[in-house]
């Protein structure tokens, strides 16, 4: 038998561009081909890649055509483009980080599927993209050889609601960048000097999306202030996408709204000096696979409250605090507790310690390598 040959789709590495998806991408490839010399790698991009994702010489970057952008799109690119280039290259697995596959091979496929957050929540995504998913999300569940995914829960939701056996579901937690640490207390009140005043604050991480709860999420806050009378304000980090009409009324009706900071897209680096001043991180979304900023408060030494529902107490693990996302005055209860109780928050830090450890990339990357050799 040649060498082992797999083609990945990596069509979510792009430079200075990377959501989640992406990271994971990112973090678990540049693992598993400099960490499996011998075997050949086909990236397959879907435009002129960045030679910074090339990271070692098993590997071969091609382009499939078209770019894929849009269902339509998506649809040519993975049954029309990808096909050519899986019979050239002959690997003998298609593994795709983003979970989408492509039905018009035979190739045995190994998809990533993080969580059908559109199966529970279609009121979040544009129509057409809906339909695309319902379409050929269960398809994919079907035709892959095995599937991974980020969490018990999203295995568990996977099974359920494709009628998968759970046998054939690896699960392959996430990790943090390292670039996650503790800030000195020097440099924690200079970034709070310039970000809030010098006041201690709450925040938000992430896409500006009615999914992540903003709504809820201000009117906490506003109750907060007005039971406690406290100087916290709330950060927001993250590009306004999906400022929809209700996030924005219910911004503009705020009691406290010069409170609240919007700080917009920021580097890796000062994303994790915000954080790391932080009085606690809130992450209150209504659903998710897996909820990487958990991670990235725990290793930051910053409280994290989170939702108490889908996969969010399980990565948690004991070391957060659990709100209901749909209850405004859950989610106020819990920063109370966070602004109010000294010992709370210290005991919180330390839980977050251990819990932090159970969860690396090389630890990701080592399950999904596991993964691709039972699909093999």
């Amino acid at each position: 038998m040649g060498k082992l040959k797999i083609a990945v789709n990596t069509r979510l590495l792009l430079r200075n561009k990377m959501e989640g998806i992406g990271w994971f991408t990112y973090e678990t490839l540049s693992r598993i081909t400099t960490g499996n010399p011998d075997v050949e790698f086909v990236f397959i991009f879907d435009r002129k890649w960045d030679d910074e994702f090339v990271f070692s010489n098993n590997i071969t970057p091609v382009i499939a055509s078209p770019q894929a952008r849009h269902p339509l799109l998506w649809y040519l690119y993975f049954d029309w483009g990808i096909p050519p280039v899986l019979r050239k290259h002959k690997p003998d697995l298609f593994l795709s980080p983003d979970g989408w596959l492509s039905l018009r091979t035979n190739v045995p496929q190994l998809p990533v599927i993080h969580d059908l957050n559109f199966v529970h929540h279609p009121e979040f995504l544009p129509n057409i993209n809906r339909k695309y998913y319902d379409y050929f999300f269960p398809r994919f569940a079907k035709k892959a050889t095995r599937i991974a995914t980020v969490s018990e829960f999203s295995k568990g939701d996977i099974a359920q609601s494709y009628g998968i056996a759970t046998d054939t579901i690896d699960v392959v937690y996430n990790g943090c960048n390292t670039l996650y640490k503790p800030l000195s207390e020097a440099q924690i009140q200079a970034t709070r000097n310039e970000f809030s005043q010098g006041a201690p604050y709450f925040l938000f991480v992430g896409l500006i999306h009615p999914r992540k709860n903003l709504v809820n999420l201000f009117l906490a806050f506003d109750a907060f202030k007005t039971a406690t009378g406290h100087n916290a304000k709330l950060l927001l980090v993250g590009e306004k996408k999906w400022w929809t009409d209700d996030i924005r009324q219910a911004y503009l009706r705020l009691a406290y709204k010069d409170d609240v900071v919007f700080v917009g897209r920021v580097s890796n680096e000062l994303l994790q000096q915000i954080l790391g001043a932080a009085l606690c991180l809130m992450y209150v979304p209504f659903f998710e696979g897996f909820g990487i900023p958990i991670l990235e408060g725990m290793n930051t030494d910053v409280p994290v409250i989170t939702s108490n529902i889908t996969s969010m107490p399980e990565v948690g693990g004991g070391a957060v605090l659990l709100a209901d996302p749909f209850n405004p005055n859950s989610i106020k209860e819990q920063m109370e507790r966070i602004a109010l109780d000294s010992d709370l928050r210290l005991s919180l830090i330390e839980k977050g310690r251990v819990r932090r450890a159970d969860f690396s990339w090389d630890r990701t990357a080592g399950l999904l390598w596991e993964s691709v050799e039972k699909a093999l």
